[in-house]
């Protein structure tokens, strides 16, 4: 398994491929809910089976210093594989590097222990897009 972390054009398009997958197929979003603008100012982190784009996450600042990270997807048959920690972990490595103080994240509701057990605190409910709920949670970055 390979993990790359940039916003490459070629990235960006796998790390779309990988989201409609999951967001739009899988779990009904419309698609257009995925596209908000961001991702070309964006770092995107793109694990890889070979060929395969099997998993992604995004990570975005608007000043610099606080982070939203979103879109963490990884495909169905790779799931189990603890390829969602270890792209969630590049990610907060990145964010480290890169100067930032804090992530937030807006997550499903039932993903709320698996971000903890990262070092996420949960901050309230968020509320739900197509019947999903989210949870807002914050990593302190050291």
């Amino acid at each position: 398994m390979d993990l790359t972390i940039g916003n490459a054009p070629d990235i960006i398009s796998r790390s779309h491929s990988i989201r409609y997958a999951v967001f739009t197929e899988e779990q009904g979003i419309p698609a257009e809910l995925d596209h908000d603008g961001k991702d070309e100012f964006s770092s995107h982190a793109l694990a890889t089976d070979g060929d395969i784009a099997v998993a992604t996450a995004r990570l975005y600042s608007e000043d610099g210093v606080h982070a939203v990270m979103a879109r963490v997807a990884v495909m169905k048959e790779y799931r189990g594989r603890g390829i969602a920690r270890d792209v969630v972990r590049a990610m907060i490595e990145h964010a480290q590097a890169s100067g930032m103080v804090s992530i937030e994240i807006h997550a499903h509701e039932y993903l709320r222990s698996f971000y903890e057990g990262l070092g996420f605190l949960y901050v309230n409910d968020y509320g739900a897009v197509v019947g999903h709920k989210l949870i807002e949670m914050r990593y302190k970055v050291l």
